[in-house]
């Protein structure tokens, strides 16, 4: 069913495993006291990835997904890191030793502070400011990377950071996130184009550029079957799964699926968001089970998003796919019903090369804090000791079936 190639691994961000990221805006706002506790040392990824990725290898992993802080490369504006950037090419070094392919994504949510005190993506020149930092990123690095995955879940960026104000800057206003929207777009265009013409000028292989794409089935309340809430569950798949997509379609080598729950939709009187409806699985209890975030446990939801990818005729990487749990045997409920979804896309027609678990690590889980656990390895805070669990042996498995093993 998968191809010789097909990749196989896990993935981070930099904020939620460097730690000490002190120059971006989740710094600014954890020290204002918006979320339950800072992220601090996060789990000492920074340091620690040479470790970590000879984990992922005897994991049997032939890939793995992380992300370059952009705070780190540009601490102030229109000055660069050499030191940083050189980090990012030792850990990307350390995986390719180890024939892991780096997936390397350019913007996972955080910011520089300069970028946020000059308007972050409110700003008309946000696009011209990310493509100058991701043409010095990719003129160091690209030699040996393939897979550049532009911008991490850009919909849910704008729903919490402009949308509902849990995530920095804070704001909520319709008409800000439409703005925010709209030049994340030309962001990730930008760059598409710079990525594709910095390959081109130096002769490299050409490379695979995509974006990271959150997606969600919305179904309908089995409370709330009226007209209003079918046209919030209709306008939330077009705006939310579909928009950026088909803003950026022409513009893509490979999608990046991500995906973790379904939402249902209702309209009454506990709602917010006027026509568009809200989440209900909790105050319905629509869910057998939820994961420590509150998350639905619906693998067939994998299946739906999956096939929803095909028409646009794009080699689909699974960026995202993972659990947060307090016993590991759900984590391995999860992972193995997933996979099986995936293989019934895949024998539908649907292109996946790859699957890329979340989390290798357990980390900072943004507003939720230190509490959920999607690591694949367990995470100690105290001690930062590191112990693979279970699940990660069994997954093991599964890719040792599949490719006729590959051991360390």
């Amino acid at each position: 069913m998968y191809s010789k190639d097909f990749l196989w691994g896990a993935a981070t961000s930099s904020h939620q495993v460097e730690g000490s990221n002190t120059n971006n805006d989740w710094w600014l706002w954890e020290q204002q006291g918006k979320v339950p506790e800072p992220s601090c040392e996060a789990t000492r990824h920074y340091e620690l990835f040479d470790h970590d990725f000879q984990l992922a290898k005897e994991l049997h992993h032939n890939a793995h997904r992380f992300s370059i802080e952009w705070s780190r490369i540009e601490p102030t504006q229109n000055r660069f890191d050499d030191a940083a950037i050189e980090h990012y090419r030792q850990m990307i070094r350390s995986l390719k030793t180890r024939s892991i392919e780096p997936v390397v994504t350019l913007h996972h949510f955080t910011n520089p502070l300069w970028f946020h005190h000059e308007g972050g993506w409110l700003n008309n020149r946000s696009s011209i400011w990310f493509s100058r930092y991701a043409q010095r990123v990719v003129e160091a690095l690209g030699q040996d990377v393939h897979y550049w995955v532009t911008i991490n879940e850009p919909m849910v960026l704008v729903f919490y950071s402009y949308l509902t104000g849990v995530w920095p800057p804070g704001r909520k206003s319709v008409i800000q996130a439409w703005k925010a929207v709209q030049n994340l777009i030309r962001a990730h265009r930008a760059v598409y184009y710079k990525i594709h013409e910095i390959y081109a000028g130096h002769r490299w292989e050409r490379p695979e550029v995509g974006l990271a794409k959150n997606l969600r089935p919305f179904h309908v309340c089995p409370q709330s079957q009226n007209f209003f809430c079918r046209l919030g569950v209709f306008l939330r798949h077009r705006l939310y799964n579909l928009y950026f997509l088909e803003k950026t379609k022409s513009m893509i080598d490979f999608i990046g699926a991500n995906y973790y729950e379904r939402e249902y939709v209702s309209n009454d009187r506990s709602s917010s968001f006027g026509l568009l409806g809200n989440n209900c699985n909790q105050a319905h209890h629509h869910s057998s089970h939820c994961n420590q975030m509150g998350w639905d446990y619906y693998p067939e939801g994998f299946f739906e998003v999956l096939c929803w990818l095909k028409k646009y005729r794009k080699p689909v990487l699974v960026t995202e796919n993972g659990t947060c749990e307090e016993e590991d045997e759900f984590r391995w409920r999860f992972i193995d019903e997933h996979l099986k979804q995936m293989g019934k896309a895949i024998k539908a027609g649907v292109p996946v090369i790859g699957y890329l678990y979340w989390s290798l690590l357990d980390n900072f889980e943004w507003h939720h804090g230190f509490d959920p656990r999607f690591g694949l390895i367990e995470v100690d805070y105290s001690t930062f000791q590191r112990t693979v669990r279970p699940s990660a042996f069994r997954l093991r498995d599964i890719i040792d079936a599949e490719e006729g093993g590959n051991g360390p």
